[in-house]
């Protein structure tokens, strides 16, 4: 779970503190971007696990006139690689797999602009962008994820006025697999830009973004646990009125997590230790222990979520925006018609709670602003995101399998880097500019030099 929801002194840390050792979390090994001999294949695989490839080359170029010799000359298909973060095939492929980690620098610009390689963490640019007196105008909850990675799958934080991440970019550079190395904004290439802004990494490759920031700001963070349907009934109302909203639905449980932001001249006041990751593990012992009597654990459940009294911080916005998760996960989220969200949810709930007794991981809801580029799952409609996860070592297919279905009627859009099962044809009919996207993608790239396996399902249903 996430921000501070229940407290490690709560009743059900008390109840199972010290009684259950688990399974210690393996750690995956980074991808280091550095060439490896066709001869001696080293694998990858994304923050999960779930996706696993053994490329025959790792690529790591410096400049952009290097990377433009390599992707025109290349005769295996490239793929992008960030920090790993997407549950989709996006990288998978036994070609080359290629990392900007070289392109990582941040310089000021005029106007709270910045000019932000591509390759760089957004956890990094929160703190360099601080230094030089800029802050994003808002941020996803995992900081992990490069710049390139987040922008190009679409990740979004919440709130109703603020846009996914590419919304606040103002130009960028894209080095395409015929060599060409072009400027792009809403003046220059136009086009492409609105196809580049989230593109699968299809296009090319992107090296640097410009992106219009604003002066740095506190915020104050509220997390409080409420009944579910009262959560429910002023859901619109909650994101309405504050800067960023997002809840929780628990599974088995009465209460959601409600957490809203605002902005704050109040002293700084800390939002203490990160209790999330303990949270999340003392909802696994809460299920496993009580597998024999499900009305146990959702009488403990919701009586600890009762119990549960709100907190309070202030902190500047690099430090409230994020959270540490260290829990892994395998997830799928789709992004809905805003008003769509309740009636999805309650159908979500009503198929966990009747069909999925093992489901602990809360689902994460989130309001979006509307956006206009091409791929964005936000394009020219106001969203809600509906995320469900599984722990990362259980069989996540069942539950995602059983709840899909339910946001087709409303014709829901997958995050590109979350699991889903569209197809071409499907996805082709819930994006207005779906053609023209893919005719500058084969303008770009006419060998399909940028895809792998999976994207040429996305893209060509082949």
């Amino acid at each position: 779970m996430k921000r501070r929801d229940f407290n490690r002194a709560s009743l059900l840390s008390a109840l199972f503190a010290g009684q259950l050792t688990l399974k210690p979390l393996h750690a995956l090994a980074e991808n280091d971007g550095k060439a490896a001999s066709s001869a001696r294949r080293i694998p990858w695989q994304n923050w999960s696990g779930y996706q696993k490839a053994k490329p025959a080359a790792r690529l790591s170029p410096k400049t952009e006139d290097e990377l433009a010799e390599l992707l025109k000359t290349s005769e295996l298909t490239v793929r992008p690689v960030g920090a790993g973060h997407s549950f989709t095939a996006l990288v998978p492929t036994d070609g080359s797999i290629l990392s900007t980690r070289h392109f990582s620098s941040v310089e000021a610009l005029d106007g709270n602009r910045a000019r932000v390689g591509a390759g760089v963490k957004l956890g990094q640019l929160a703190g360099q962008l601080n230094e030089l007196g800029q802050a994003l105008p808002n941020m996803p909850d995992i900081n992990q994820q490069t710049v390139a990675g987040a922008f190009n799958t679409g990740t979004h934080g919440t709130g109703a006025n603020f846009g996914a991440m590419h919304s606040y970019v103002e130009s960028l550079r894209l080095v395409t697999p015929r060599g060409d190395i072009l400027d792009c904004s809403r003046k220059q290439n136009a086009d492409i830009f609105d196809a580049a802004r989230v593109s699968l990494g299809s296009l090319g490759v992107i090296t640097e973004y410009t992106l219009k920031n604003v002066e740095p700001y506190k915020l104050k963070l509220r997390t409080e646990m409420r009944p579910i349907e009262e959560v429910f009934d002023n859901f619109h109302e909650l994101a309405n009125n504050h800067r960023n909203f997002e809840m929780y639905y628990i599974p088995h449980c009465d209460y959601a997590l409600v957490i809203t932001t605002d902005l704050s001249d109040e002293p700084v006041s800390p939002r203490g230790e990160d209790t999330d990751n303990d949270s999340v593990r003392d909802l696994q012992k809460l299920r496993d222990y009580t597998a024999w009597w499900p009305g146990l654990r959702r009488k403990l459940v919701s009586s600890v979520a009762a119990m549960t009294e709100p907190t309070e911080s202030v902190d500047w916005w690099w430090n409230i925006y994020p959270s540490d998760r260290a829990v892994r996960f395998n997830e799928m989220e789709y992004h809905l018609p805003r008003e769509a969200i309740v009636p999805a949810l309650r159908k979500v709930r009503e198929i966990a709670e009747t069909q999925h007794p093992d489901v602990f991981f809360p689902v994460e809801v989130r309001v979006v602003q509307e956006d206009d580029a091409w791929l964005s799952p936000f394009y020219k409609r106001p969203s809600a995101s509906l995320a469900t996860h599984r722990y990362y070592e259980e069989d996540f297919l069942p539950y995602f399998k059983s709840i899909e279905p339910i946001y087709q009627p409303m014709e829901g859009r997958p995050h590109w880097g979350k699991l889903h099962t569209l197809d071409a044809a499907t996805l082709a009919a819930r994006y207005p500019r779906w053609k023209d996207f893919n005719d500058i993608r084969q303008s770009l790239d006419p060998k399909g030099v940028m895809l792998n396996d999976h994207l040429r399902k996305v893209f060509t249903d082949v």
